[in-house]
């Protein structure tokens, strides 16, 4: 850390500016009041100097004492110019207007136009919700894990599955923030929606590579998910009433300008319908999912500002009077304060919560029932700093603390139940890294981003440590007390992204980075279920460590109407996690037997092109791939593919304006069978017909592709009231895909093995009614 310090000190010296002054301010929406995060500020008289605004809209520029012409940009808003006498320190807040003619209907990148050849940052995909309004899914139901899967180097887990993998890396491999919240859980109905209501977000942004040193704790991505702040001018109200779902938004004032919040609801009925079967079991089912996000802002003074922020979510299925069933959900919360200790730094402070838990039940008779839950818990205290030396150099700083609480499993039993009552003991840790960080422009054509990260973890007491031979037998048993530490691990994560511009259209870039992982899910599936425990790393488990490099070119077409980027990476995986053929991680006090310890690698090569301009816009995306693993214990100890093992990665993407009214669109998805280890024969057992199994992951299932089909057409449109009516078929042409593949002996040759395939969906059609005012 001493030496990223003197090289910053180095570089920002050598750059400083002679008898400077400061501008600062925030840059917000004139319409609602929200913060504009990452609009840029541009002086006219000097190409290539410029800032722009952090997550919280505030911006900072340092020049030479002087006149300028400052122009104040954002994707969709008017452009704004303001002439400034610069003699002194200014505070100059603005409010960019919307434009007059809507130039984009699907923005993927909420900055300036160019911003993809230009700035430093590679490998990050940005998603504003309200611009994905069109792109048809499943079930109507707008969805930005849906349509981030139809970007290059995200790969869907399955058939209307909401979990993805990214560049080889595993489910449990992304780190997913909600107001800087960790969500262990996004998912609804075992994959099918995700847990994140698009009328309530403000920005996403997914980072596959080159990820800043202020992120960390996972192996393979970062998706940073920003709420609404709330409408700061007026009341405002929307939603949507659907086939399957309806959703409300609230958001006004407290104070005008000064206060607001932000209050979105969404809930399923699909319990509802089933009232109108006539199978009794059904009737007196239950079956719904909600969500709910709600969110306060308010300006304490022009240099303090209060956030307090949460999100609610649970699923809820319970078959026959609650016979069977589960419920699971998410909870966080976030309080934050940020405070300008100058017009040059700026500070953010976080006290967040994240609780993620799961229980599943299972009723036999009156007073004989049973339930499985398990879950994780976690406190987290977070300190940034943005600082803004001068024009050339944006340095962040800081640190973080979490304490976690693993909830392994435990089973509650009623007096009549077959079972006994039974809990794995809690376990605990402490988590916590120090980074620093800095955005640098050299020149004209060179800028990098460079930092430094310490990331660290102490599994912590109370707790009794396990020691187990080769046949997963109890070796020995250590005890230790409160506080005690069991097991600590800690490391260096450099991370440094550079970029080149070849010329006004195009730009090459390139990217280390190294992450840490210390907790981690342990799944046999693609979806969570009561078998999926998150445990800490410990003595018997090492944290995961990921190493990518990247690089990549990137140049823009006819005035910035058309993007193209190919990029290209290598990525190593230490320590990997899978578990022994037939292992027990349901209710396993000694789970960690039953993990095996590898390395894995993956490679690929991603290509996107995007028209962003027109009547016509859209994109298409194709990845490349391969990702293995090797565990000595599995597959003879030779490399096998992962389960997310798939080659190649297509969708074509596309929106067309009709007329001011009417737009029609769709979506085409193909991409290789993912792995799979089916029988390789079967042999008699007794006259029974017993399935043997050769190599891990070395069938695949057949390839998988389909069509989306959207329209839109718009009801309504005023200054004080917009409607909407949106038809979408999922799966337009009917190919029935496999979601899983079972074998079993043929009933007609008993002699013979046969295949046989499930498939969810055929056609799925959706309507819904969407309305703002």
């Amino acid at each position: 850390m001493r030496i990223i310090f003197y090289i910053l000190t180095f570089f920002i010296t050598n750059s400083a500016i002679s008898q400077s002054f400061t501008i600062s301010g925030n840059i917000k929406d004139a319409e609602t009041g929200e913060d504009l995060i990452g609009a840029t500020v541009a002086v006219k008289e000097l190409p290539g100097v410029g800032t722009s605004a952090n997550a919280y809209g505030f911006y900072s520029l340092t020049l030479e004492k002087g006149t300028y012409t400052l122009i104040y940009q954002y994707i969709g808003l008017e452009e704004l110019e303001k002439s400034v006498e610069l003699n002194s320190p200014q505070s100059i807040n603005v409010e960019l207007a919307q434009q007059s003619i809507q130039i984009d209907e699907v923005v993927i990148k909420g900055e300036r136009e160019d911003a993809n050849v230009t700035e430093t940052k590679m490998s990050v995909t940005k998603i504003d919700p309200k611009d994905i309004a069109t792109v048809p899914v499943i079930f109507g139901e707008r969805d930005i894990l849906k349509t981030l899967q139809l970007t290059p180097g995200v790969k869907s887990a399955g058939e209307g599955n909401s979990g993805f993998y990214v560049r080889g890396g595993g489910i449990d491999q992304n780190l997913i923030l909600l107001d800087e919240a960790p969500v262990y859980n996004a998912s609804h109905l075992l994959g099918f929606f995700s847990v994140f209501n698009s009328d309530a977000i403000k920005d996403v942004t997914l980072y596959k590579g080159g990820i800043p040193a202020e992120y960390g704790g996972r192996a393979s991505s970062v998706m940073d998910i920003k709420m609404k702040d709330g409408n700061s001018k007026k009341l405002g109200v929307s939603g949507g009433v659907g086939l399957i779902a309806s959703r409300l938004t609230v958001e006004a004032p407290i104070v005008k300008d000064k206060g607001s919040f932000m209050i979105s609801g969404r809930r399923t009925y699909a319990d509802a319908f089933l009232g109108l079967t006539k199978n009794e079991q059904l009737k007196n089912s239950t079956l719904y999912f909600y969500d709910l996000n709600a969110k306060a802002n308010y300006r304490l003074s022009k240099k303090d500002r209060l956030y307090l922020s949460g999100y609610f979510g649970r699923d809820i299925f319970g078959f026959n009077n609650n016979q069977f069933g589960f419920n699971w959900g998410n909870t966080t919360g976030t309080l934050r304060w940020n405070h300008l200790y100058s017009e040059k730094l700026f500070s953010n402070t976080s006290i967040i919560f994240s609780d993620y838990d799961y229980r599943f039940n299972v009723s036999f008779a009156e007073n004989a029932s049973f339930s499985i839950s398990s879950g994780i818990k976690d406190w987290n205290f977070k300190q940034d700093f943005s600082w803004f030396p001068n024009p050339n150099n944006t340095v962040k700083f800081g640190f973080n603390a979490i304490y976690h609480t693993f909830l392994p499993g435990s089973i509650e039993t009623d007096d009549n139940s077959i079972f006994n009552s039974e809990q794995i003991p809690e376990q605990f840790a402490l988590e916590g890294a120090i980074y620093i960080q800095n955005e640098q422009r050299i020149n004209d054509r060179v800028s990098l981003n460079y930092g430094l990260r310490y990331a660290l973890f102490d599994q912590l007491g109370p707790g009794i440590i396990k020691t187990y031979d080769g046949e997963g037998v109890v070796t020995s048993e250590t005890s230790f007390n409160n506080w005690k530490s069991i097991k600590y691990y800690g490391g260096l994560e450099p991370r440094a992204s550079l970029k080149f511009q070849l010329d006004n259209l195009s730009s090459i870039k390139l990217s280390y980075t190294r992450n840490y992982q210390f907790v981690h899910l342990l799944s046999n599936s693609t979806t969570t279920t009561p078998t999926d425990v998150w445990v800490p790393s410990s003595a018997n488990i090492k944290p995961q460590i990921s190493d990518q490099i990247a690089t990549g070119y990137f140049r823009n077409l006819f005035d910035n109407a058309f993007e193209f980027s190919i990029e290209g990476y290598y990525k190593t995986l230490q320590n990997q996690i899978d578990y022994k053929n037939g292992a027990d991680l349901i209710l396993n006090p000694d789970v960690e037997a039953e993990l095996v310890n590898g390395e894995g690698y993956a490679f690929g090569a991603e290509f996107y092109l995007r028209k962003k301009r027109g009547d016509f816009t859209g994109w298409i995306s194709y990845s490349v791939g391969r990702t293995f693993r090797k565990f000595d214990e599995i597959n003879g100890g030779k490399y096998f593919p992962a389960r997310q093992d798939r080659i190649h990665d297509l969708a074509i993407v596309g929106i067309y304006n009709i007329t001011s009214r009417w737009n029609v669109s769709g979506s085409f998805v193909f991409y290789t069978g993912d792995a799979a280890t089916f029988p390789s024969g079967r042999y008699n057992l007794e006259g029974i017909s017993v399935p043997y199994y050769t190599e891990r992951n070395g069938y695949r299932f057949p390839n998988y592709h389909r069509m989306d089909l959207g329209a839109t057409y718009i009801s309504s449109k005023s200054k004080k009231f917009e409607s909407s009516w949106n038809l979408s078929v999922y799966n337009a042409y009917g190919r029935e895909n496999a979601y899983t593949i079972d074998f079993r002996q043929s009933e007609d040759n008993p002699g013979e093995n046969e295949a046989v395939q499930l498939a969810l969906f055929k056609w799925v059609p959706s309507l819904s009614y969407n309305f703002k005012f």
